[in-house]
């Protein structure tokens, strides 16, 4: 029996999105907005893309490019250890960031 089909709205670079998943591919796909998302804004940030379309194209080749260097190294991904590496990041980038938000 198949997982039944629900819609999300979900949210990317300030637009939103309706994105059909089954129920039990819904955390990944959270995961996977959450991570899209974060990169498209990582990109608009640097300033050197400016439409919408080619900064998720941007984003599309930098984790096409990221996963096939993973799959180099041993063959599969490891998710969650692709995760952390993720959210050790974006820790790192929040605290080095800090001093300057504050001044604005």
């Amino acid at each position: 029996m198949s997982a039944k089909k629900k819609t999300l709205d979900v949210l990317i670079m300030g637009r939103s999105y309706k994105v059909a998943c089954n129920d039990d591919e819904r955390d990944d796909l959270l995961a996977a907005v959450e991570l899209l998302d974060r990169k498209m804004v990582e990109i608009k940030g640097a300033g050197k893309v400016a439409s919408a379309e080619r900064i998720a194209v941007m984003a599309a080749l930098n984790l096409a490019h990221e996963l096939l260097q993973a799959r180099k190294g041993g063959g599969s991904v490891d998710l969650d250890a692709f995760k952390r590496r993720m959210q050790d990041m974006q820790a790192t980038l929040d605290e080095a960031l800090a001093p300057q938000e504050r001044l604005l």
